[in-house]
């Protein structure tokens, strides 16, 4: 079976942005975006975007989270934040998706790098410095200042560098927040990160709809 991935620095942060099919290397995790078929814990049945159903055994420790619906005018400097986007022929990083993050993971992750097998969209975490009118990779971090404009651009800056990245007024922005095991219901949809354990997969992040936010 084909599972999306995602760099292990950033299973834990968000979600919600796109997969990409290929084999998990030893160092990364499994991304699996699809919809729940049941949940009897420990274990959560998804019905993946392949149309296969998979099982996963969700920690009794692990956290629940979800997403809430934001706007650019809550994304301030010195948030953390990340974006998934896109390079486009500008040879600029488009956003796809913005998520900001609670203050408790501030540094999740941080840095840029490619997500999936397309060399045009990657990811990075990190800091934002300034906000104003920019192509597409993801990119978390932690904001370090905003400006305005048809599209706004994102400068992000992380520990070895700062990506530049435009956000158009269409672009989806959420936040963060925690959710509950009640959120692991038949037709949900959910975004899990597994590793593969002795006996199968292994969560090890968990995003669920909330309130009609999907991850994606």
């Amino acid at each position: 079976m084909k599972l999306n991935l995602l760099c292990a620095g950033f299973l834990v942060a968000v979600l919600a942005i796109p997969m990409f099919a290929q084999n998990p290397a030893p160092t990364q995790a499994a991304r699996i975006l699809g919809t729940i078929v049941s949940f009897n814990a420990p274990i959560l049945s998804v019905k993946s975007q392949d149309g296969q159903t998979v099982s996963i055994t969700i920690p009794s420790d692990l956290k629940v989270m979800a997403n809430a619906k934001a706007s650019l005018a809550d994304i301030k400097p010195g948030d953390f934040v990340g974006s998934a986007a896109d390079k486009g022929p500008d040879g600029k990083l488009h956003a796809e998706e913005v998520h900001i993050f609670p203050e408790s993971m501030r540094g999740t992750g941080e840095g840029h790098r490619p997500m999936g097998p397309d060399p045009n969209r990657t990811m990075t975490n990190g800091a934002v410095t300034i906000m104003g009118p920019e192509d597409r990779t993801m990119t978390n971090g932690t904001v370090s200042g905003v400006s305005s404009g048809a599209s706004r651009t994102m400068t992000l800056k992380y520990k070895d560098g700062e990506q530049v990245i435009e956000v158009s007024p269409e672009t989806p922005i959420v936040t963060r927040v925690n959710g509950d095991r009640s959120l692991l219901k038949p037709g949900a949809v959910v975004m899990v990160l597994a590793v593969q354990g002795d006996g199968g997969l292994v969560a090890t992040g968990v995003t669920a709809e909330k309130d009609g936010v999907k991850p994606r």
